[in-house]
């Protein structure tokens, strides 16, 4: 029997994204990409395979992933040959500083992973139920996992510590920073747009970080420790005075429970309107709150651009990209207006119409939007980690 299907999980705090890719020597090849949100109503599975768009309704509890995969694949099966499968990749969020590549999943690669669920609560819990449903449909076929933190591995010691005791670092309490699966995927489109250049990529989602990159690898990036770092985000806090947190639990008596839901899905663009975490809503609104939440969220981008630059020693192209970053032109020209001391000049009408070049001739800083692609790089790290051609 041929196989000669990957497929790949994106898994989120509230959605799984699937790839299917075809295994050829050259790499993969897109065939079709999914999406199962558990935020829908009425609950599908929907997949979308050239100019088609197809859905599958699923009945069981969104609460059973198992019960949830079997009715999903049992679709899917309608769509592919699934005995063709020759390998499924995951994205996984936090590797430490165990995984600084692509890892075929074993029974110990699955308890490493565990032991690292604490530093990404939001995705982490999510990705090994995954693995785990998974290798329960197809004990047969490998899985490998892809890290968002390996990326960043290349960051130099300085870039990763933290100004505490140094027995701390040894421990491992430092920067990993994330997203790096996107981050990997914009790494290798700048040759021929910015070659060598000094470049700050923006991933702009409901999580989102910037990241500072030359000659290909990442110099640092504004997520640190934890998904909590940086800039604000669509119901995370961004970077926040330690201070607060010891008041929090001091002075207010709150749990360390209550703390981690207020930071993870209680702070961001929603803490700061009161009613909204989607950055599109919050632009249509006519609220001061929704104002002030955009306006401080634009603001702090800046911000880290400039501090990366600083990492850099100078910057030549601020890249935008994920589902703000590459859709919300309103956002990209706030951010770029609060860099004209660097030498940003935005196009209005290149800006609007989202072309890949939206910055003027004269602008000392290229501005670039380049569309994201992380399933592409969890495809290329399963062919490599779980497969032979």
């Amino acid at each position: 029997m041929t196989r000669d299907l990957i497929l790949t999980f994106n898994a989120g705090s509230s959605t799984i994204k699937l790839g299917f890719y075809a295994l050829e020597i050259a790499g993969p090849r897109p065939l079709a990409s999914g999406v199962i949100d558990f935020r829908d109503e009425p609950f599908a599975i929907r997949l979308k395979r050239e100019d088609e768009a197809l859905s599958g309704t699923i009945t069981a509890d969104p609460g059973d992933l198992t019960a949830v995969l079997n009715q999903a694949f049992a679709w899917l099966a309608g769509q592919f040959d699934l005995s063709r499968l020759a390998v499924i990749g995951h994205r996984v969020v936090h590797g430490g500083d165990v995984f600084t590549g692509p890892a075929r999943i074993t029974d110990q690669v699955i308890a490493q992973i565990d032991t690292l669920a604490r530093l990404a609560p939001l995705h982490q819990p999510q990705s090994l139920a995954l693995i785990r449903a998974m290798r329960a449909l197809y004990p047969d076929v490998p899985q490998t996992a892809s890290f968002d933190t390996a990326f960043h591995a290349s960051n130099p010691p300085l870039m990763r510590r933290f100004a505490i005791p140094r027995a701390l670092y040894d421990q491992g309490i430092k920067r990993y920073g994330f997203h790096g699966l996107s981050y990997r995927y914009i790494a290798g489109q700048l040759g021929d747009l910015v070659p060598d250049a000094k470049v700050v990529a923006a991933h702009l989602g409901s999580g989102a970080s910037l990241c500072a990159i030359h000659g290909g690898i990442s110099i640092d990036s504004s997520m640190g420790f934890s998904t909590l770092d940086g800039i604000p985000m669509a119901t995370r806090s961004g970077a926040l005075d330690p201070g607060v947190i010891l008041h929090l639990m001091g002075e207010m008596g709150q749990s360390l429970k209550q703390v981690e839901t207020m930071l993870y899905r209680e702070s961001g663009l929603l803490g700061v309107s009161g009613f909204e975490a989607d950055s599109r809503e919050l632009m249509a609104s006519s609220r001061p709150e929704a104002a002030e939440a955009i306006d401080l969220f634009c603001l702090r981008i800046a911000g880290e651009v400039a501090r990366l630059a600083t990492s850099m020693g100078g910057i030549d192209a601020l890249i935008f990209t994920a589902g703000i970053g590459e859709h919300q032109h309103g956002i990209r020209a706030r951010v770029a207006a609060r860099l004209a001391w660097l030498g940003t000049e935005l196009d209005p009408k290149a800006n609007e119409a989202g072309r890949r070049c939206i910055s003027t001739a004269s602008s000392r800083v290229k501005l670039l939007i380049i569309p994201t692609d992380e399933e592409i790089i969890i495809a290329r790290e399963a062919i490599s980690e779980g497969t032979a051609i």
